[in-house]
């Protein structure tokens, strides 16, 4: 691999600024997250460049643009404690989390509801049931002729009370 002169390296770092800008700002590609993959397609450059290197010793030495990840994440980090959302999928996933606890709400009251009203329901079913029976109770003594007398319709009852015809 080619080594990156001066010149070429400072024009990445200034793409990774401005994409670490945009993304920062809410402006991501379809399809991207708030995260380094996303950053170095934004500005063209590789991943390779944000992560910690080992020298041929072994010893490790940090990624030409290993700054800027740590920055970038760290603003990532800010944001989100500050409460902006950066990455719109999250503030969706939020979104879907709040309405899906709304929701489990309002199926829970209605399912409440819905156990209040079944109940009230049974009681006015017995309560219609017992009339029924108190009806047709009386009605059979009235068959029966068992002690009820049948009381005389009125001749004329526009007449007032009382009055005498």
């Amino acid at each position: 691999m080619a080594r990156l002169t001066e010149g070429d390296k400072a024009r990445n770092e200034a793409a990774i600024r401005a994409a670490m800008e945009r993304i920062l700002s809410g402006n991501l590609p379809p399809g991207g997250k708030t995260d380094l993959k996303t950053l170095a397609a934004v500005a063209g450059v590789t991943r390779t460049g944000f992560y910690p290197k080992k020298n041929r010793d072994g010893t490790p030495r940090p990624g030409a643009y290993q700054h800027l990840a740590e920055e970038f994440e760290r603003r990532v980090r800010e944001l989100q404690q500050a409460g902006e959302i950066v990455d719109p999928r999250e503030a969706q996933i939020e979104r879907l989390k709040a309405e899906r606890a709304e929701l489990k709400k309002r199926v829970a009251d209605r399912d409440a509801r819905l156990e209040e009203l079944t109940g009230f329901k049974q009681l006015a079913i017995s309560r219609l049931a017992a009339q029924h029976a108190e009806i047709e109770r009386l009605r059979q003594q009235i068959t029966d002729g068992a002690n009820v007398r049948v009381l005389p319709a009125a001749a004329d009852r526009t007449a007032p009370y009382g009055s005498c015809s």
